[in-house]
């Protein structure tokens, strides 16, 4: 277990007891119960436009259960054996995803809580244990997505354990004799992304816990799988490809972020189920080989569905930072099948870092302190995604 990457120890923890998860529409996440709790207040915050976070403040540990319901939206927590409260009630449950939170008392014992919704989200919960700020506490992440609504489950005391180093793959866009957009001025997508790339290496590398691997080192031509094997070679816990768009018109400019589309996680499947007995490092160790396509169907599905959304709410981190030192062209991460971002396991992002068919931009690109500053808040955007992630 020890060699495994984050992403993958991570995900075998998600996919314990998978009958459950293959025949139930909800899941049980589980902590020690003592007596009967109490909700003491409930906390709405929304990070941007597409994720909600509300947190249930207790007085002790608890046993909760949560599902999804459509027609219309809804998420629907069971909070096992606490009484109900006053906390909420309130007029102030409303963001661009939460239409507001109603409750009631079931099994005379149980208090259920209704999260109504505006859209179609995919949330995930997870228990906090007391520190010096705050007390028990039950998180209900939520991010307006066309995933289907899997719980994915999380344990507070393996995310408590000494994490091992981050290992962060970079994949510089384009090189050799494929030289990416061309600006105006001759500047080479090529030359920027690997130039980007070495800044960022130097600024993860220099950050006690995190280390940088490049997917190339100088002006070679390497074929895009070959780049994602570089990286689970390497054991990366996230890949982040670096690129610089060009377009039509030059008054087109600023930053996007893009994760893997559905449509591209669903041809990938189908690839790795055909070579499915090379595929058993995917899913935390769990050989494809001796299972039939149904369940490694599923399988895959599972840790595609968990790494998309994880790579969703990085490249939010990331586009958050970037906005930051440049303009953004889209403020929401997009969606492609980008064939560098299909790792079943890897968390994956594609950055646009600006268009270099933009004269302004192309100036900024060739700048070396101005990649230094792009650099920078890609780190940032993925400190902040690291931090929420074991929190």
């Amino acid at each position: 277990m020890e060699s495994l990457t984050l992403a993958r120890r991570l995900f075998l923890k998600k996919i314990t007891g998978l009958g459950a998860l293959v025949t139930m529409s909800f899941t049980t996440q589980k902590v020690l119960a003592g007596n009967r709790a109490a909700l003491t207040s409930v906390r709405v915050a929304q990070s941007n436009e597409d994720h909600t976070r509300v947190v249930f403040d207790l007085s002790g540990a608890i046993e909760h259960d949560l599902f999804t319901l459509t027609g219309p939206n809804r998420v629907v927590i069971d909070l096992k054996n606490v009484r109900k409260s006053a906390a909420l009630i309130s007029d102030d449950h409303e963001t661009n995803l939460l239409n507001g939170i109603r409750s009631s008392i079931r099994n005379n014992k149980d208090l259920r809580v209704v999260l109504d919704l505006k859209g179609k989200a995919r949330p995930r919960s997870f228990m906090l244990q007391p520190n010096d700020q705050a007390g028990h506490r039950l998180v209900i992440d939520m991010h307006a997505t066309q995933l289907s609504p899997t719980p994915v489950k999380t344990n507070q005391q393996q995310r408590q354990k000494k994490k091992k180093e981050i290992v962060i793959a970079i994949d510089p866009g384009h090189g050799g004799r494929d030289p990416g957009a061309v600006g105006r001025k001759g500047t080479r997508e090529k030359d920027i992304t690997l130039a980007v790339a070495k800044k960022l290496k130097k600024v993860i590398s220099a950050t006690p816990g995190f280390k940088a691997v490049l997917t190339r080192e100088g002006d070679q031509f390497v074929v895009l799988r070959k780049r994602v094997e570089k990286a689970r070679k390497h054991q990366a816990d996230l890949f982040i490809s670096l690129h610089a768009d060009a377009f039509k018109s030059p008054r087109v400019e600023g930053a996007s972020v893009y994760a893997l589309s559905l449509n591209g996680a669903s041809s990938e499947a189908a690839r790795w189920i055909a070579e499915k007995e090379n595929a058993s490092d995917l899913i935390g160790g769990i050989s494809l080989d001796d299972k039939d396509d149904l369940i490694a169907s599923v399988l895959l599905d599972l840790s595609q569905s968990a790494t998309i959304q994880d790579s969703l709410e990085l490249g939010s981190d990331v586009l958050k930072h970037l906005g930051k030192v440049g303009k953004l062209n889209k403020d929401q991460v997009q969606q492609a099948g980008f064939a560098v971002l299909k790792a079943p396991d890897m968390p994956s992002i594609l950055i646009e870092t600006a268009f270099i068919s933009n004269p302004k931009e192309e100036r900024r690109l060739k700048s070396s302190k101005h990649q230094h500053k792009i650099a920078k808040a890609i780190f940032s955007g993925i400190k902040t995604h690291m931090k929420n992630r074991l929190a």
